[in-house]
């Protein structure tokens, strides 16, 4: 997991203290997510997913597809 969001990070060319910003958080805390000695709060891991538009399973790597699933509808 903690090398996915580096990797994403990277590959948006964003610097930790951009991503920090948008998670509202200094970049020491986020750096530390990124190395795993802090665990992500769920509200930052869905922030993180949306943002760049992949799944939460694809960030805890449980899946190899970042494509989020479509919500079915309810009609």
């Amino acid at each position: 997991m903690f090398k996915r969001i580096a990797d994403l990070r990277i590959d948006k060319d964003k610097t930790q203290q951009e991503i920090a910003n948008i998670l509202m958080c200094n970049r020491q805390v986020y750096a530390r997510y990124e190395r795993g000695i802090r665990e992500i709060p769920v509200s930052m891991l869905l922030a993180l997913a949306k943002y760049y538009g992949v799944s939460t399973d694809y960030i805890l790597g449980l899946t190899d597809n970042p494509t989020p699933y479509s919500r079915k509808s309810t009609k």
